[in-house]
C-alpha cells in the first residue's frame, strides 16, 4: 500500500484580503527639460496618481497610497505593479518612464516589502536610450496576519543609488533588454464540441454536436498579452507562430500564462490554462551553472473543468487557471526561448528574428481580431504593442516532426470501493480510468498508434455491449510479453451499491471478484523527465531519514542515455548533478557540526523539491470517475510521475504498483462539510507496453487475474474490529454557546460504528470500544498484517433539530493481531483531525484488528463489561494513571461582552479537567469589581504517567441570571498542560559576584585591561548599557587585551571623522540652545542610525570586555579606575530613550509572569460560518494554574487550606483595587490607511479607559496619513475595574460620521504587576531637572530597596563609591559637584544597577527602560490588516504614593521662520543663438512654488551674458531637528483646512530666454539642497559641471548663513551656463528688524545692472548688429565668398571678352 495520509482532503484555497502600501518618496535623475512630474500607480484596473510637482527633475513627493484586493493568493500574486512617471501638461504630456514588478515577487522579499529602494525608470517603447530616472519608493504586500516592520529612513550620507536598487537580493543592478520568443506551434485533444453560448443554443434545438471549436492562444506576460490567429473548426489547430516579448532580463516577474480560447460569435470562451514558472526553466547563477530561460519543444497539459456537455458549463473558473483542474482539456505544443539584446538597443536585427521571418498566413483567419476579457494590447494606455505575430513556418525552421510515440499501459484493479454517498446510491456505479482522452468515455478515446509510424492500432476504442469477461487480460502464453489483445477497457461494469445494514454508507460488492480496467495510451517516449524526478523526490525523502550519500553519488555518477533531449532536459541534467557533486565534495572536505549538516540538508532538500517538478509535460495526469447513471459525479487526479514505472526502484513513482486509497470528491467548487463522495481503494500501474510483464508483480498476494477481474484464490479471513475511543481535544465549537456535542463516526471497510454524544464540551472523553463484528477480509494474511485496509474516523456535532455538523476526520491504520501470535495490547496514540482550513484538533485512541480463531470468538482478548450497550476501553490500554494536584489563582474575569442582548452581571468560571471541576466564586457585580473574592483554590486529578497523554483543562465562564438560570458566556481549551507544571523556585547560591572571578589575581588581571584602555571601556560600557545587550562570552586574557587596543585604534578613528558631523548636528539642532523632549527624541533616532554603523564595533567591545565589565570595588587600589566612571569624550551629551519599533508586549512578551490571561470564545468556529476569532471573542479569563504530582507527604489534604500552603501564591499581588494614575502619550503616527476619497485622512486621537472617553477632535490634522501628534492625556483609573486601555485613530468629517481608521489596546493591568515594571520607564541617566528630568514619583534607590525588600534579597547597603546587594558589590560615582559643592548621591549608581537588574541570580529580569513603543493598529472592518503605526508610551503612577512630576511636554516643536535673500549679479550663457532675452523666471523653494519669483529680462544679449543685480526674498517655516521646510497650504479651492507637507529645503534657479511671440526657451536649471550644496566658484571660469557631483564638499546655508560664487545651470545632462548670487539667510525676528525690498526697492534699494553696449536692437544699430552678429562669427566665410566670386567674375569677363580679342586681333593682324 501507498504512504497512508492523516489528512482526507486538501485544503481548497479561498479567496482572501490582501492589501498594498505604496509610499513614494521622490524621484531623481528624471530626463527631460523642465518637466512637471507626477507618479501613477497601477495595479490591476486600479490606479491612483500623486500630486503634480512642477519644474523640476527631482521631485519630493513623500506620499503613501494603498490598494486593497480580494480574490485567490495565485491571481494576485500575479498583478503587476506600475509605476509611472508622468509629465503633466494641459494640452499634452508623456511618460518618462516607468517600472513594472509582480506582487509575488514583492511577497517574496524578507518581510513581504521593499525598504527605501530606487526604482529604475525605462521607456518600453525606445529602449535604445537607457535609463530614464530613479524612483526612491518603498512597497509592501501584506496578507491577514501578516506583520509589516516599519521602515527605516536611510539618510542622504549613506544612500547609494546603484547598492538600493528595487530588485530582490541577487539580481544584477544593470538589466538588459531581451526578447521571450514563444513559439506556438499546435494542440491536440482539444473538447471537440463547441462550448459557447449560441453554439449550446444551436445544440439544445437542433441536436446538432458536430460543431468544432474555433481554437486560439493567447500568452500573457507581465501586463503584455499577445494571441495567435484563430483556426476554424478544428480540435487539432496548427499554428506555427511566434509571440515575441521585449522585457528587461531577468523579468521581475515569475509567470507566464499560457490559455486557449474558443472564439465565439457572443463571447470567447476560455478552454484551458497553464502557467510556466520561469524561475524553474532558468538558472540566476553566474558562469557556467547558470542559463536562460528555455522551454521545449515540449507538449503542456492542459486542465480545466469537467465535459459534461450541458447547456452552460458548471464550473468556468477552472478553465480560467482558479483552483484545481478537474479533467484534461488537451495540450499545446510550444517552445519558449530568450535573446538578450547586446547593447541595450533593439534596433539591430536578431539571429534568431532573421531566422524566422514575419510571413503572411492565409489561414490565420481573424488574426487581428478581439482578445479575450477585452485585452487586446499590451498593457494599454500609451505604451505601444512590444510583442509580434508572425508565423514561424520557413525552410529554415521547420517544427519538430514527433515521430517517437510509445505505448503505454495505464492498469487499475479496484479492490474496494466503500463510503459511497447514499444520495447517489439508488442507481449504478462504475469507475473509470482516463489518461488525456484516452479512456474517455463521453470524449471518445483516440486511435493508439504504434511506434514508428505503425498504422494499425494496438487497441481499439472502448466496445459497447461486448461480454468483457470471456476474453483473457494477459495471454500468458504469448511469448511476447506486454502484447495486450483485448480492448481497451477504462470501466468498470456498472453495479447497484448496497447497504448491508450500514445506515451512512453503501459499498459496492466486490469482495470475491476486483474489477480490472486497462487503457492503451501512445504519447512521446519522455518518461527519463518523470524518472529524473522520481530520483531527485527519492534522494529528498532519504535526505529526511538522514540517508544522505549513497543516492547523491549514483545520481551524480549516472549517464544519462536519452534520445530527444531539449535544452532544458540538458541543462536541468547537468544543473542537479552539479548540485550533489558540490553537496558530496562539502559534506566529505568539512568537518561540522551536527546543526550546520541538518541546516545544508535542509537547503538542499528545498532545492532538490523546487527540482522534482517537472515544467516540460510528457504523459497528463490519470484521472479516476466516479460515474453514477452515466454522470461524472466524483474524481480522483493522480500525478503520472507517481505512477510511472521504472525498472530502477529509485525511479519508480511512489505509488506504481500499490494499492493507494482515494477519496473521491465532486468536481468544482466544493461544498462545506463532509462532501467525500466514495473511497476506493485501487491498484494502479502505468508504463510502456514493453513493460507490461511487470504490471502483476505487486499485486496482493492472494489474487490472480481472470477475465476482466482479478479472482481471490484463498479462502476469506474472519476478523473483530476493535476501535478504542478514548477522547478529543481542541475540537472545533459548532454551536452557538461556542461549545460542540461531539461523537465520533469509525468506518471501516462496510460498516460503520458511532460513539456516544458527549454534550457541551469540546473535550470528549468517550472512554467508548467500538466493536465490529464479522469483517470478512480477502487475500494473503502476511500481505494483510503488513499492510491492512485503513480506518476512516469523523468528527461530527449532533443537532437536535438538523443535520449533523462536520467537525474533521481523520485516517488510521489499525494492528493486526493474527491468531497465531500472542496477543499485546495497542498503545494509544494521538491523531489530527482536519477540517478544511482549519485544524479540527487530536483524537486519542487505538485500533486493532484482531484474527477470529478458528475455535471462535470466545477465545478472543476479554472486554470489560459494558455500561448498559457500551463498551469502555479495556483497562490494559487505557492509560496508568497517577495522582495530581491543581492549584487554580482566579485573579479575575475582563471585557466581557453581552450574551443574549443582556450584560454579564454575575459571572463564575468552571474548571473541568479529567473528569473534575472546580467553581471559582461568584462575582456579585461584575460592572463594580470584576475581580474574585476566593483567590485560589485547587483539585485533586487523576491523569496518566504519560505527560503526552494528559487531557486538556477547559474554562468555561457562567453568567448567574434571575429565577436560577445560567447561561455560557464563553469557553476557553487549554490542549497541553506541560506549561503550568510547577517548578520549584531556585536555590541561591552563597553571595557572590556576577560580574567575573572573586580572586584577587582575577581582579587584577581584568583591571590591568580596563586601564590599558579606559576611555574606550568607558564608552563601549554606555552604549553597551543603552542598548541592553546581554551577550557575554569567555575569552583569554592575551587575546582579549589585544583585541581591545584594536578595538580602540579603530573606533578613535571612526570617531574622528564623525566629530564635525556631529558638531554640525548639534548646532543645527539646537538653534537657541533651547533643549526639549524632541531634542532626547531625535538624538535616540540618531543613535539609532549610528548602532547600525558602528554596530561591529559594539558587538565586538561587548564580546572581549564582557566577561569583564565588573562593577568592582578593590579596597586600598586608587589607581584601579571603576568601570562605571563614564568618559564623555566622544559621547554625545544629550540623554536617549529606546525606539521599539513594535509593541513593548513583543519585546518583553505578554507580562503574564504573574498571571496569564486566556481568551473566551463564543459562537461556531466552522467553515461554514466562516466567522473569525475577533468575532466569536466574548471576553478574557485571567488566572494562572500550577500542576505537581502528589507524593505521600501531600496525601492529607485539609478542606480549607490556609493560603500559604499553596505553591501559587508566590510574587501574587493582592486582589484589591488599586487607584492609579494613567499618563499616556501619542507621539505620532504612520502609514495611516487613507479614510477619505482624495487618498487622505483627517486623523485624531480618541482614548477610552472604563467609562472614561476622551475624544481630542478639535486638535484633528487635516490631510495627513503620517500626523505628528505631540499630544499627552492623563486619566484617574481604579485597578481592576478600568484596565483596558483603547486607544483610536479617527477621521474627521465635517458632513456625516466621523470614520475610524485603526485602534489598538492596552491591558494596562498586566503591565502595573509585571515585575518587568512597565508602570514608568528607567531613563538612561539621572537628572533632577531639564529636559531629562526624573519623572517617577520614586527614586532610583527607593526602586531598589523596594526590589531588594520583594525578592528578599539583603541589602541595599549604601556605603561611599559603592553599593551592596546580597553580597555583591557594586561600584561607582556617588559624589558631585553642585554649585562647588560636593554633593553625596546614589541615585546614579542605583539607577545603573537597575538597568543591570537582569544579571542578579535567581530573581533578575529585565525592567523597562524608558521607551516610546510602535503599536500597530487595526479595523473590526479589515480583521487582521496593518492599518498603520502609532508611537506612543504609557505611565502609571499609584496614588497613594506621592504624586509625580507634571507630564512632559511633547508638543510639536513648532518651525522656526528664516528669510534667506538671494542676490543674483549675472549669468553667464553658453549658447550658439546670437541675441537672447535673459531672464531668470524659475526662483522658487520647492514647496513655494506659488511664491515664485523671477528678475527683469536683460534684452538682446549679445554674447550671453546677462547681469541683473536682482533681490529675492523668500520667507519659509523650518524644522531644524528634521531638516525640513514646513509648508502650510490648502490643497484646492474646495479644501476647508490647509494641509501641512515637510519637504527638504530644496532651492530652484532656471534661466530663460524671452520671447514676445512665442513661448518662451528654456535655458537651463540648478537645484541646490540647502542643507548641503556645492560651495561657489570664485570665478566663472572655475565654475563647471563637477560642481554638482556628490562626491564634492558641501556646505549648509544654515551654519554659513551667507554664500556667495558661482554656480552651474544644467540642460539635459549639459552645461548650459554660470550663474553669481549671494545667499544671505536670516531669521524672521532679524528680518523684522532690518527689513530689505525686493527687486532693487526700498528699503536697502540695489544699484542698476551695468549692462553692455552689446545690448542693441536691429532698429536702432543694424551696422552694428551686422558687425556683431555676422561680422564676427561668419568672417572667414565672407572673406572666401568675396574671393571665390571676384574669381568667379573675372573668369567669367575672361571668357566674356577673349574670344572677341582674339577675333579682333586675326583681323587686325
Amino acid at each position: 500500500r501507498s504512504k497512508l495520509r492523516p489528512k482526507i482532503l486538501d485544503s481548497e484555497k479561498k479567496p482572501q484580503t490582501f492589501q498594498i502600501a505604496i509610499n513614494i518618496t521622490e524621484a531623481k535623475q528624471l530626463v527631460g527639460e523642465n518637466i512637471d512630474p507626477s507618479v501613477i500607480m497601477e495595479i490591476g484596473d486600479e490606479k491612483k496618481q500623486t500630486t503634480v510637482k512642477e519644474g523640476t527633475n527631482a521631485p519630493f513627493i513623500n506620499e503613501y497610497f494603498v490598494f486593497d484586493y480580494y480574490g485567490h493568493q495565485e491571481s494576485f500574486f500575479d498583478k503587476v505593479i506600475k509605476l509611472s512617471v508622468m509629465h503633466t501638461k494641459i494640452m499634452k504630456g508623456f511618460c518618462v518612464g516607468s517600472f513594472k514588478m509582480d506582487v509575488g515577487t514583492v511577497y517574496r522579499q524578507p518581510g513581504h516589502q521593499f525598504t527605501n529602494k530606487w526604482a529604475v525608470l525605462t521607456d518600453p517603447a525606445d529602449i535604445r536610450t537607457g535609463v530614464k530616472g530613479y524612483l526612491k519608493c518603498d512597497i509592501s504586500v501584506m496578507g491577514k496576519g501578516d506583520a509589516i516592520q516599519p521602515s527605516q529612513k536611510t539618510s542622504d550620507a549613506e544612500e547609494q543609488i546603484d547598492k538600493n536598487l528595487l530588485v530582490p537580493e541577487g539580481f544584477p543592478s544593470e538589466r538588459p533588454w531581451a526578447r521571450f520568443y514563444v513559439k506556438v506551434y499546435r494542440a491536440e485533444g482539444l473538447p471537440r464540441n463547441n462550448s459557447s453560448i449560441m453554439a449550446n443554443v444551436t445544440k439544445a434545438f437542433i441536436g446538432d454536436n458536430t460543431a468544432l471549436i474555433d481554437p486560439y492562444v493567447v500568452v500573457s506576460f507581465f501586463k503584455q498579452m499577445g494571441r495567435t490567429a484563430t483556426q476554424k473548426s478544428t480540435a487539432d489547430p496548427e499554428w506555427n507562430e511566434q509571440i515575441i516579448f521585449t522585457e528587461m532580463f531577468p523579468p521581475l516577474c515569475q509567470r507566464l500564462k499560457i490559455q486557449v480560447w474558443d472564439e465565439g460569435s457572443m463571447n470567447d470562451v476560455a478552454i484551458g490554462t497553464h502557467y510556466i514558472d520561469l524561475r524553474r526553466i532558468s538558472n540566476k547563477q553566474d558562469g557556467d551553472k547558470g542559463f536562460l530561460p528555455t522551454f521545449g519543444p515540449a507538449w503542456v497539459n492542459i486542465y480545466g473543468s469537467a465535459r459534461n456537455f450541458s447547456m452552460v458549463d458548471d464550473n468556468p473558473e477552472l478553465n480560467e487557471g482558479v483552483r484545481e483542474g478537474v479533467s484534461w482539456r488537451g495540450r499545446v505544443y510550444l517552445e519558449l526561448s530568450v535573446e538578450i539584446l547586446s547593447g541595450g538597443g533593439g534596433g539591430g536585427e536578431s539571429k534568431l528574428s532573421r531566422l524566422v521571418k514575419p510571413l503572411k498566413d492565409t489561414k490565420a483567419g481573424k488574426a487581428t481580431g478581439k482578445d479575450p476579457k477585452g485585452a487586446g494590447g499590451a498593457g494599454g494606455g500609451n505604451t505601444p504593442t512590444h510583442f509580434s505575430v508572425a508565423p514561424v513556418l520557413s525552410p529554415s525552421c521547420p517544427p519538430p516532426q514527433l515521430i517517437d510515440k510509445d505505448n503505454f499501459l495505464l492498469f487499475g484493479t479496484v479492490f474496494e470501493a466503500t463510503m459511497i454517498d447514499r444520495k447517489i446510491g439508488d442507481k449504478p456505479i462504475n469507475f473509470e480510468l482516463s489518461v488525456g482522452n484516452f479512456g474517455n468515455v463521453q470524449e471518445g478515446s483516440p486511435q493508439v498508434s504504434g511506434r514508428r509510424k505503425v498504422e494499425k492500432p494496438v487497441a481499439e476504442r472502448v466496445w459497447d455491449g461486448q461480454d468483457l469477461d470471456s476474453t483473457p487480460l494477459i495471454d500468458s502464453q504469448d511469448p511476447k510479453p506486454g502484447l495486450w489483445q483485448s480492448p481497451c477497457q477504462s470501466t468498470t461494469p456498472p453495479e447497484k451499491p448496497l447497504t448491508d445494514g450500514n445506515r451512512h454508507y453503501m459499498y459496492l460488492p466486490i469482495q470475491h471478484q476486483k474489477p480490472c480496467v486497462h487503457v492503451m495510451s501512445c504519447w512521446e517516449d519522455r518518461t527519463y523527465r518523470l524518472h529524473s524526478s522520481n530520483f531527485l523526490e527519492n534522494i529528498a525523502v532519504m535526505f529526511v531519514r538522514h540517508l544522505f550519500y549513497v543516492p547523491l553519488q549514483a545520481f551524480a555518477e549516472g549517464k544519462v542515455r536519452m534520445n530527444h533531449l531539449t535544452v532544458l532536459d540538458k541543462k536541468r541534467l547537468t544543473m542537479c548533478k552539479q548540485e550533489l557533486v558540490e553537496t558530496i565534495s562539502e559534506g566529505k572536505r568539512k568537518a561540522r557540526s551536527v546543526k550546520e549538516m541538518l541546516q545544508e540538508a535542509i537547503k538542499l532538500t528545498q532545492k532538490l523539491r523546487f527540482l522534482v517538478e517537472e515544467p516540460q509535460h510528457t504523459i497528463p495526469d490519470v484521472f479516476v470517475w466516479m460515474l453514477s447513471n452515466n454522470k461524472r459525479v466524483a474524481y480522483a487526479r493522480i500525478s503520472a510521475r507517481d505512477l510511472i514505472y521504472s525498472a530502477s526502484p529509485e525511479e519508480r513513482g511512489k505509488d506504481c504498483g500499490k494499492i493507494q486509497t482515494l477519496f473521491l470528491k465532486p468536481p468544482g467548487k466544493r461544498v462545506a462539510g463532509w462532501s467525500i463522495q466514495a473511497k476506493l481503494d485501487v491498484y494502479l500501474w502505468l508504463g510502456s507496453c514493453r513493460d507490461s510483464s511487470h504490471v502483476l508483480d505487486n499485486l496482493p498476494g492472494g489474487f490472480e487475474p481472470k477475465g476482466g477481474a482479478t479472482e481471490e484464490q484463498l479462502l476469506p479471513h474472519k476478523f473483530q474490529m476493535r476501535a478504542h475511543m478514548y477522547q478529543a481535544r481542541g475540537l472545533i465549537a459548532a454551536d452557538s454557546t461556542g461549545l460542540s456535542d461531539p461523537f465520533a463516526r469509525v468506518t471501516f471497510l462496510t460498516q460503520s460504528h458511532t460513539t456516544a454524544i458527549i454534550n457541551q464540551t469540546l473535550t470528549p472523553t468517550w472512554n467508548q470500544m467500538l466493536l465490529m463484528t464479522r469483517v470478512t477480509l480477502h487475500g494473503d494474511l502476511a500481505h494483510l498484517e503488513q499492510e491492512p485496509p485503513c480506518i476512516v474516523i469523523e468528527v461530527y456535532d449532533d443537532d437536535a433539530l438538523g443535520k449533523a455538523e462536520y467537525l474533521g476526520s481523520t485516517v488510521a491504520v489499525p494492528v493486526v493481531r493474527v491468531s497465531e501470535q500472542p496477543y499485546s495490547p495497542p498503545q494509544l496514540q494521538y491523531s489530527p483531525l482536519f477540517s478544511g482550513f482549519q485544524s479540527g484538533g487530536e483524537l486519542l485512541g487505538a485500533f486493532e484488528l484482531i484474527q477470529i480463531p478458528e475455535s471462535g470468538e470466545e477465545y478472543l482478548p476479554a472486554l470489560d463489561e459494558p455500561d448498559g450497550q457500551i463498551y469502555p476501553v479495556p483497562g490494559n490500554i487505557r492509560p496508568v494513571l497517577s495522582r495530581y494536584r491543581l492549584e487554580v489563582l482566579f485573579w479575575g474575569l475582563r471585557e466581557l461582552k453581552k450574551v443574549q442582548l443582556l450584560s454579564v452581571d454575575r459571572p463564575q468560571v468552571f474548571i473541568e479537567c479529567a473528569g473534575k471541576s472546580l467553581r471559582s466564586s461568584v462575582i456579585q457585580s461584575y460592572k463594580t469589581n470584576p475581580n474574585f473574592t476566593t483567590l485560589v483554590d485547587a483539585f485533586d486529578l487523576e491523569l496518566p504517567e504519560n505527560e503526552n497523554l494528559h487531557p486538556p483543562l477547559n474554562i468555561s465562564v457562567v453568567d448567574w441570571r434571575a429565577f436560577g438560570r445560567s447561561t455560557v458566556v464563553g469557553n476557553y481549551t487549554i490542549n497541553n498542560l506541560k506549561p503550568f507544571k510547577y517548578t520549584p523556585p531556585p536555590t541561591l547560591s552563597a553571595p557572590t559576584s556576577p560580574r567575573g572571578p572573586d580572586s584577587r589575581e582575577g581582579r587584577s588581571q581584568i583591571l590591568q585591561m580596563v586601564s590599558c584602555c579606559n576611555n574606550v571601556l568607558s564608552t563601549s560600557f554606555v552604549r553597551w548599557d543603552k542598548e541592553e545587550d546581554t551577550h557575554t562570552r569567555t575569552h583569554t586574557h592575551t587575546n582579549t587585551l589585544t583585541s581591545i587596543l584594536r578595538i580602540k585604534q579603530d573606533w578613535r578613528k571612526s570617531s574622528r571623522k564623525s566629530t564635525k558631523r556631529r558638531k554640525r548636528t548639534v548646532a543645527d539642532e539646537s538653534g537657541d540652545n533651547v533643549l526639549d523632549w524632541w531634542s532626547k527624541y531625535y538624538a535616540s533616532v540618531d543613535k539609532r542610525q549610528q548602532v547600525k554603523v558602528s554596530k561591529h564595533y559594539w558587538s565586538m567591545c561587548w564580546t572581549v570586555v564582557g566577561p569583564c565589565v565588573g562593577l568592582y570595588l578593590q579596597d586600598g587600589d586608587k589607581k584601579n579606575k571603576p568601570i562605571l566612571n563614564v568618559s564623555q569624550e566622544g559621547v554625545s551629551k544629550l540623554a536617549t530613550l529606546q525606539l521599539y519599533d513594535k509593541e513593548l508586549e513583543s519585546e518583553f512578551g505578554p507580562f503574564d509572569d504573574w498571571v496569564n490571561t486566556f481568551e473566551l470564545f463564543r459562537g461556531k468556529a466552522n467553515d461554514e460560518v466562516g466567522r473569525s476569532s475577533e468575532e466569536r471573542f466574548v471576553g478574557k479569563f485571567k488566572g494562572r494554574f500550577c500542576l505537581y504530582k502528589l507524593t505521600e507527604e501531600d496525601d492529607e489534604w485539609e478542606e480549607s487550606p490556609n493560603s500559604g500552603q499553596f505553591k501559587i501564591t508566590r510574587g501574587i499581588p493582592p486582589n484589591t483595587s488599586v487607584k492609579v494614575l494613567i499618563r499616556v502619550y501619542i507621539v505620532s503616527a504612520s502609514n495611516l490607511h487613507p479614510a477619505d476619497t482624495d487618498g487622505k485622512s483627517d486623523p485624531y486621537i480618541v482614548l477610552r479607559l472604563g467609562k472614561t472617553e476622551i475624544k481630542d477632535r478639535d486638535n484633528y490634522i487635516p490631510k495627513q496619513l503620517n500626523p505628528v501628534f505631540g499630544r499627552s492625556f492623563e486619566i484617574q483609573a481604579t485597578f481592576p475595574k478600568d484596565s483596558l486601555l483603547t486607544t483610536l485613530i479617527y477621521d474627521h468629517d465635517t458632513i456625516g460620521t466621523d470614520d475610524l481608521i485603526g485602534e489598538t489596546c492596552i491591558d494596562l493591568e498586566n503591565r502595573f504587576y509585571s515585575r518587568h515594571r512597565a508602570t514608568c520607564g528607567l531613563p538612561t541617566e539621572y537628572s533632577i531637572d531639564g529636559y531629562n528630568a526624573w519623572r517617577d514619583s520614586t527614586k532610583p534607590s527607593e526602586l531598589l530597596t523596594t526590589l531588594c525588600k520583594e525578592n528578599r534579597l539583603d541589602g541595599p547597603y549604601f556605603r561611599p563609591g559603592k553599593i551592596t546587594i546580597g553580597g555583591n558589590v557594586f561600584a561607582g560615582k556617588t559624589l558631585f559637584m553642585d554649585e562647588e559643592q560636593t554633593v553625596e548621591s546614589y541615585e546614579h549608581l542605583a539607577l545603573k544597577i537597575l538597568h543591570r537588574w537582569t544579571e542578579i541570580p535567581g530573581v533578575g529580569c529585565r525592567l523597562v527602560p524608558e521607551h516610546i513603543e510602535t503599536r500597530t493598529l487595526y479595523n473590526k472592518a479589515r480583521p487582521g490588516m496593518d492599518q498603520g503605526q502609532l508611537q506612543m508610551w504609557v505611565d502609571m503612577f499609584p496614588m497613594d504614593m506621592p504624586h509625580p512630576r507634571p507630564s512632559v511636554d511633547i508638543s510639536p516643536r513648532k518651525p522656526k521662520g528664516y528669510t534667506p535673500d538671494r542676490t543674483q549679479y549675472k549669468t553667464n550663457i553658453h549658447q550658439t543663438r546670437s541675441i537672447q532675452d535673459q531672464y531668470t523666471p524659475g526662483q522658487w523653494l520647492k514647496g513655494f512654488e506659488d511664491d515664485r519669483q523671477e528678475t527683469d529680462v536683460h534684452y538682446n544679449s549679445l554674447t550671453g551674458e546677462g547681469n541683473f543685480n536682482w533681490r529675492l526674498v523668500f520667507p519659509f517655516n523650518y524644522l531644524p531637528a528634521e531638516k525640513v521646510v514646513v509648508v502650510s497650504k490648502r490643497g484646492s479651492i474646495f479644501s476647508l483646512d490647509k494641509t501641512e507637507q515637510k519637504l527638504p529645503a530644496m532651492l530652484v534657479m532656471q534661466v530663460w530666454d524671452f520671447d514676445r511671440l512665442s513661448s518662451d526657451d528654456f535655458l537651463g536649471t540648478v537645484e541646490l539642497d540647502l542643507h548641503g550644496f556645492p560651495r561657489g566658484a570664485k570665478s566663472a571660469k572655475a565654475c563647471k559641471m563637477d560642481m554638482l557631483m556628490d562626491s564634492v564638499e558641501t556646505i549648509s546655508i544654515f551654519q554659513q548663513k551667507r554664500s556667495r560664487g558661482w554656480w552651474p545651470f544644467v540642460k539635459a545632462g549639459e552645461l548650459t551656463g554660470k550663474v553669481e548670487a549671494e545667499f544671505h539667510l536670516v531669521t524672521s525676528e532679524e528680518a523684522e528688524k532690518n527689513p530689505v525690498g525686493r527687486a532693487r526697492k526700498e528699503p536697502e534699494p540695489l544699484e542698476k545692472p551695468n549692462r553692455p553696449d552689446t545690448s542693441f536692437s536691429w532698429f536702432v544699430n543694424p551696422f552694428k548688429c551686422f558687425f556683431h552678429l555676422i561680422w564676427r562669427n561668419y568672417k572667414k566665410y565672407i572673406i572666401i565668398a568675396l574671393v571665390l566670386l571676384i574669381t568667379a567674375l573675372f573668369i567669367a569677363l575672361l571668357l566674356y571678352t577673349l574670344p572677341a580679342a582674339i577675333s579682333q586681333k586675326i583681323v587686325n593682324g
